[in-house]
């Protein structure tokens, strides 16, 4: 195992940035770590991060902007969150506008997940540990 790469922080470009910014303040109540007017970094318990970057600001970096996920469709990203109350949290992710694309069920491999779609189309999963989970 290569202990010198670690994970430090997911970024996803959108086309709707404020309201993606707007969207996961709602939903997570996570804090602002960075805001800029085309960047913004939510700092995650465990001190993981999520990143939002405006979608052709993100393309200067690339130097390409990333395909576009036409409205109604799944972009190939699934974010997987353990939830200590997964039904709030699932309340709270309906409440901000999230698309519920399954309800809470067990799933095959032994976790309580239920599972969303944000603005861009970024599966989101509100899951709790097989030990704990709710009832299906």
């Amino acid at each position: 195992m290569h202990q010198d790469i670690r994970h430090a922080l997911t970024i996803l470009a959108t086309s709707h940035f404020r309201e993606m910014v707007d969207f996961y303040k709602a939903a997570f109540g996570w804090e602002l770590a960075v805001e800029t007017p085309v960047y913004v970094e939510f700092l995650l318990p465990g001190a993981q991060r999520i990143g939002i970057y405006e979608r052709e600001a993100f393309g200067r970096n690339t130097g390409r902007a990333p395909a576009t996920t036409t409205h109604g469709e799944l972009a190939p990203t699934e974010l997987y969150f353990y939830a200590d109350d997964p039904e709030a949290a699932m309340t709270r992710l309906r409440a901000a506008g999230a698309r519920q694309l399954s309800a809470y069920a067990m799933r095959p491999w032994g976790d309580g997940a239920g599972y969303f779609a944000d603005l861009e189309g970024n599966v989101l999963v509100v899951a709790h540990r097989a030990e704990t989970a709710m009832n299906a």
